[in-house]
């Protein structure tokens, strides 16, 4: 080989490796490998042709123009035609002329093999890839491809090998991630249509008969000419469990679905639970802007449960809440100048595995701040779902002295 036609190489390969290097997306680095090599190599087409997942064909990935038109049109079954038995042969394959009476050659008339007299054809393979396509390259003049020229589209193929496998696995976590989070999305909204289904349940049936039991019951207070003790006794007891029965009923339907959240939306349904704290000093701070439904439940149901556990646990004086939307998501946070705890030996009457499940449910991270004597501040943050990718899901427990302020 002589230094210009060394040169040339080292450039190319260098030019194929920038490309490589570029990003993961299979197209843009297939298209640009193949006008890099037409462009190095004096030949007048080139394509590149992608294993599919299944290894059952091979898909026109990249091509030069006028070609480029029929990216992604063009499947060839995997042992058929020559770029079929490159690839399952992994050997190179050079047809100087008279291709077509190759018993491996097979005409695809969109890429108008019968305007060119010679090609090359060589696997891309990796030691990590194995096989992941085929290279080929054509001349309208005839072409002796020399070792050399063969060699070296061999090592460009093994070069873009790597580059599309790690494409490829890229691909793959990344559908997994989006399936895992649509499956995660269906799950919670499956979990609320049937809460909503059953509050309904409550509030038609149970509900109702209880107000009718209710009124009837005032109607046979009245009723009784004698009004004797015992039975007035009895219509109050009967009166007092009626009304029982009814606070159980709204309560049972409010922890099925807050209706809070259809009416005022997170930000009125955060206001609504601290302001339902009277005996303590509260500072709330809540942006006006909405998430998806699962995540606005999943927030809400995280609050509530701080916040009870402030009024059960705590023997506060303060809490406070805030709820903020920023660049890299929302941020819910409840903090309380309390006795505070251990977190690593909380009793499970604090509910943190519920608020912890809640939060890793939509993508979140839930941190729990809090010692003995400290006060205790619960953070949940969450990806903005409008413009997020996929993240891990994790809960987290540390300890803090520093109490709210």
């Amino acid at each position: 080989m002589n230094a210009g036609a060394a040169r040339r190489e080292t450039a190319l390969l260098l030019s194929i490796i920038e490309a490589v290097s570029a990003g993961p997306d299979v197209g843009p680095l297939a298209a640009a490998v193949a006008r890099l090599i037409t462009e190095t190599t004096t030949t007048d087409v080139c394509f590149v042709h992608v294993l599919d997942d299944a290894e059952r064909s091979l898909t026109l990935t990249g091509a030069t123009p006028p070609f480029d038109a029929a990216v992604g049109q063009i499947q060839i079954p995997f042992g058929i035609g020559v770029t079929g038995w490159v690839a399952s042969h992994r050997e190179p394959v050079v047809l100087v002329e008279h291709k077509e009476q190759d018993p491996r050659y097979l005409p695809i008339p969109a890429l108008r093999g019968s305007e060119f007299i010679s090609m090359a054809s060589v696997p891309m393979t990796s030691e990590a890839a194995g096989l992941v396509g085929v290279l080929n390259v054509h001349t309208v003049a005839r072409r002796e491809f020399s070792a050399a020229d063969v060699r070296l589209l061999t090592s460009i193929g093994s070069l873009v090998a790597g580059a599309m496998h790690a494409a490829r696995l890229h691909r793959q976590l990344v559908a997994r991630e989006q399936a895992q989070e649509r499956f995660t999305e269906q799950i919670i909204t499956a979990q609320e249509t049937e809460r909503q289904r059953l509050a309904g349940d409550i509030h038609d049936g149970i509900s109702q008969r209880l107000v009718s039991l209710a009124y009837h019951l005032d109607a046979a207070e009245q009723a009784l000419p004698s009004r004797p003790a015992d039975a007035a006794e009895q219509l109050r007891l009967a009166r007092g469990l009626a009304d029982l029965s009814m606070d159980e009923a709204r309560t049972a339907i409010g922890g099925l679905r807050p209706p809070v959240l259809d009416d005022l939306g997170l930000a009125g349904g955060l206001s609504s639970l601290i302001r339902s704290l009277p005996e303590l000093a509260v500072e709330l701070d809540v942006a006006e802007h909405r998430l998806p439904e699962p995540h606005e439940v999943a927030l809400y149901r995280i609050a509530q449960e701080a916040l009870q556990n402030v009024v059960k646990h705590a023997a506060a004086s303060r809490v406070r809440l805030r709820f903020t939307v920023g660049a890299d998501g929302a941020r819910l946070e409840v903090g309380d100048n309390g006795r505070g705890f251990d977190p690593a030996e909380a009793r499970p009457g604090y509910g943190l595995h519920s608020m912890a499940e809640r939060a890793e449910l939509v993508g979140g991270t839930l941190t729990i701040r809090s010692r003995p004597g400290a006060g205790t501040t619960v953070t949940v943050t969450v990806l903005d779902p409008t413009n997020r990718s996929p993240a891990p899901l994790q809960a987290s427990a540390t300890h803090s002295g520093r109490p709210p302020t």
